[in-house]
């Protein structure tokens, strides 16, 4: 495809509108695949990012993938622990796998080459005009982490046109739309996923560079945590797979397990039964491990002069049963697994991982975070915590979250906007797409087709990523979305829809509002009888 120089003054060549466009929103991750329709609460379609390889076949389903039946199976992942794509081929077919399954089907074949009609030479040369595409009806929004690059960014807008045959299509960070999900366009977004931790700023929208801070300290890394954990007690916990129990008889706590285990006439692999031990793990992450909420740090001591640590041991501890039947109480070390997230010092040491520092540690990361922006900006970050990923819903993390930031910033007000519905705090980036992608005046943001052809992949960069001014205001149900106007003249830029400066510049309430003027950088509006609001970029 041949590509023309896009300036970013330049008009775009086609709008793609509408009031039903039924948008696909698709947010891939290191652990899962969430795709659904712009407008609705939650994905229809959610898939893991794990996929198999048996001989010559490809298992996308999640049922076969945790199949021990399967000879040969490798167990492999498109994604990078930086959430970023490695394998393009995979990951093409997996996106694919879990968009059509759920949420888009094949339209009706022609009757006239169904086996039950005379061909002839003229249907034949019908027949094989346009190959049927998945997303011809639909346009694409999809997200991406803030550290993508732009060859992975123009690899995304070439799989939407060109193998899915998409009409329109945008990309979009997946902590801007986090903070979108939250009802937010300015926030500090801490998003704790299965492979990366990240801290950054948003401002009207848009990520402030010098603020993005990540590391390894997520799901993963807990994990790997609670592996150490099992290593080192007395006795040593043995992590036995549910796939490898035929039967087993229920025994007192600390007592050893009395199961029975399955044979099988094939050599299991690593990566398979990797896969399904992270799943006892996640079982245990889920119904015991806790987050210690304070005062101070685990390892430090109460103000009345007792260790911490002598305390939570007084605490009631959780009984985990596993899947052969062994259970044990956990005390205290089920709190020790997580504190290393807060104080590098407190962190289990993992063979073959080099040892956390400092700088991983969440307070850190928000300390960095916040050094990195403006000082008039950091009042109004700390005021719009916003929380979200999987990781996140460990017992106990918001509350600690909260005393770490209050002592790092004493004085100050903090304010965490962390949803309590489960599937809203693991969903929060989709959340936030679906919104954008239903708001009227975000149809005209599409990149479209037509600018794909005229200009090449690097439309997404040139046009896609130019200063997307995003400004819900909920109290008043107005909504702005636009780029930053060029040149110091003041220029109409008429009602909803219409085009102002030398920029595109839509604006507006998609019900009732309308955009009084737009100048450099700066647009007024508002709705008749409650006045304009300033929306500065």
């Amino acid at each position: 495809m041949a590509s023309q120089p896009l300036t970013s003054s330049m008009q775009p060549t086609d709008v793609y509108g509408g009031d039903e466009v039924s948008a696909i929103i698709l947010d891939p991750g290191f652990s899962s695949v969430r795709a659904g329709f712009a407008g609705e609460d939650t994905p229809k379609s959610f898939y893991t990012s794990y996929y198999g390889v048996a001989g010559d076949r490809t298992i996308f389903s999640d049922e076969d993938i945790h199949n021990p039946l399967i000879k040969d199976l490798e167990i492999r992942n498109p994604m990078s622990k930086d959430g970023v794509v490695e394998d393009w081929d995979a990951a093409t077919q997996l996106w694919e796998y879990a968009i059509t399954s759920r949420l888009t089907k094949f339209k009706q074949g022609d009757p006239r080459t169904n086996g039950l009609n005379d061909k002839d030479a003229d249907v034949e040369m019908d027949a094989a005009e346009d190959e049927e595409k998945p997303l011809e009806e639909h346009p694409l929004l999809m997200t991406e982490t803030a550290w993508n690059s732009s060859k992975n960014r123009e690899k995304s807008i070439e799989i939407a046109m060109e193998n899915w045959g998409c009409p329109a299509f945008w990309l979009a960070r997946n902590s801007v739309m986090a903070a979108f999900g939250a009802g937010r366009a300015t926030a500090l977004v801490i998003d704790l996923g299965a492979s990366t931790a990240s801290v950054m700023c948003i401002h009207d929208g848009l990520i402030l560079k010098k603020s993005v801070q990540k590391s390894n300290v997520a799901g993963n890394w807990v994990s790997s945590q609670v592996r150490s954990l099992f290593n080192n007690s007395e006795p040593k916990v043995e992590l036995i797979p549910h796939y490898m129990i035929s039967a087993k008889t229920p025994v007192d706590a600390g007592a050893p397990a009395q199961a029975t285990f399955q044979n099988f006439d094939h050599k299991i692999s690593d990566s398979f039964r990797a896969l399904e031990e992270e799943r006892v793990i996640s079982e245990f992450k889920e119904s015991v491990v806790q987050v210690y909420n304070g005062p101070n740090r685990l390892n430090s001591t109460h103000p009345s002069g007792i260790p911490n640590i002598e305390n939570v041991k007084a605490m009631p501890g959780r009984v985990f049963e596993f899947p052969d039947g062994s259970n044990q109480m956990w005390g205290a070390d089920r709190m020790s697994v997580v504190e290393g997230m807060w104080d590098e010092r407190a962190a289990l040491p993992v063979a073959g991982e080099p040892a956390l520092t400092k700088a991983q540690t969440i307070p850190e990361m928000v300390k960095a975070s916040i050094s990195g922006v403006d000082m008039d900006l950091r009042a109004a970050l700390l005021q719009n915590v916003v929380v979200t990923g999987g990781t996140t819903l460990l017992q106990g993390f918001t509350d600690r979250l909260h005393n770490e930031m209050v002592n790092m910033y004493p004085g100050a007000r903090i304010k965490i906007q962390a949803a309590g519905l489960t599937t809203e705090r693991r969903f929060g980036s989709w959340v936030g797409g679906s919104i954008l992608g239903s708001l009227g005046t975000f149809h005209q943001m599409w990149i479209s087709r037509k600018e794909y052809e005229e200009f090449g992949a690097s439309v997404v960069d040139k046009r896609g990523y130019q200063k997307l001014a995003a400004r819900l205001v909920l109290n008043l149900g107005f909504a702005a979305y636009g780029c930053e106007g060029a040149g110091a003249e003041k220029r109409f830029c008429g009602p909803v829809g219409a085009a102002g400066g030398v920029e595109r510049c839509y604006f507006g309430d998609y019900r009732e509002g309308y955009v009084v003027e737009c100048e450099l950088g700066v647009w007024t509006g508002g709705r008749e009888g409650v006045g304009g609001e300033l929306l500065a970029v």
